[in-house]
């Protein structure tokens, strides 16, 4: 999941950086000296490390990506960090080496990293020219953005289908109009990131009275708001499991977020590769929005394994020799 996401950061953000550095060496994490740096497979490298977000989709998508770079022949390993505000520094750094990323939001992330809160969005629904615009911003960076896919997956908001009722909530722009406070479960990014919290309360005119840092689309972050200790939660248009929880997503009526197409980005020196750029190209034109759905819903509502999810999927589509 998208999901399916996911700008300025805080001096607390700033701090967990550091952390991180220390917390990937403690795990065994390597800079990109340690690794030996070169191109090619084995070529003075221990191995590629592939990022992944703390919520589902991206779990399963980098294991995804690291089934596929196996087979291509590449010793891998996923190191799960929190959020962007972690992982996109380690990229940077080659600490980690992949990432599966969302366009429109590393773009408005990037973007707001060089150029500020104020900075006018780069990212739009034209994924051609968000790509683009992504591309110049995360060069200078060292970052290589590989092709988009059709798969996408967008940030979303849901409340229970008890409060839409009470309300007569349809869309983001009813939950405005209806006076509510609100208390949101998500991210504790979402304090500042231009979807989130500042989004919701300038685009919609929502009142958001407290951030209950839950985590995005989380079990325990839905679990919160059907319980009534928060009224709507952060969560993605690929969420396989709201029913369970009795919850509805609100229409983005007035287009807060942009399509997210998922896409690879890659540190250009520890993991510019051709042979990363065509296993896994060939990975992103196979992946389909409803098989990210798919993919959350195993996890999520069967509750298997990111990992065991990941291997049915790449020996189902062909991607990997059985």
């Amino acid at each position: 999941m998208s999901s399916k996401s996911r700008v300025a950061r805080t001096a607390v953000a700033a701090g967990a950086v550091i952390t991180l550095a220390a917390g990937l060496a403690a795990c065994g994490g390597q800079s990109l000296e340690e690794k030996g740096g070169g191109n090619g497979k084995g070529a003075g490298r221990d191995e590629i490390v592939i990022g992944s977000a703390g919520f589902t989709e991206s779990k399963v998508l980098a294991e995804i990506y690291s089934k596929v770079l196996t087979d291509a022949g590449y010793r891998t390993r996923v190191q799960t960090l929190a959020n962007r505000e972690l992982y996109e520094p380690a990229l940077e750094k080659g600490q980690i080496d992949v990432v599966p990323e969302y366009a429109s939001t590393l773009a408005e992330f990037l973007n707001v990293k060089k150029n500020g809160t104020k900075a006018k969005p780069v990212a739009s629904s034209d994924i051609g020219k968000t790509v683009t615009a992504l591309k110049k911003l995360a060069g200078p960076r060292g970052l290589k953005v590989l092709a988009a896919g059709g798969a996408t997956d967008q940030n979303a908001f849901a409340v229970t289908r008890k409060f839409a009722a009470e309300h007569s909530l349809k869309s983001l722009s009813d939950l405005g109009a209806s006076k509510q406070k609100i208390k949101i479960a998500a991210g504790e990014e979402c304090e500042t990131r231009v979807f989130c919290k500042p989004g919701l309360e300038k685009t919609y005119g929502i009142d958001i009275t407290a951030l209950d840092p839950k985590g995005v689309g989380t079990p325990q972050a839905k679990q919160a708001v059907k319980d009534g200790t928060d009224q709507l939660v952060l969560t993605t248009t690929t969420d396989a499991t709201l029913g369970n929880f009795g919850l509805v997503l609100l229409k983005d009526d007035k287009k807060l977020q942009n399509a997210d197409n998922v896409l690879p980005v890659v540190n250009a020196e520890s993991a510019g590769d051709k042979e990363i750029e065509t296993a896994l190209g060939k990975l992103t034109r196979t992946l389909t929005t409803e098989d990210l759905i798919n993919v959350n819903r195993k996890v999520d509502a069967e509750r298997l394994k990111p990992a065991d999810v990941a291997q049915a999927y790449v020996e189902s589509k062909g991607l990997v020799k059985k």
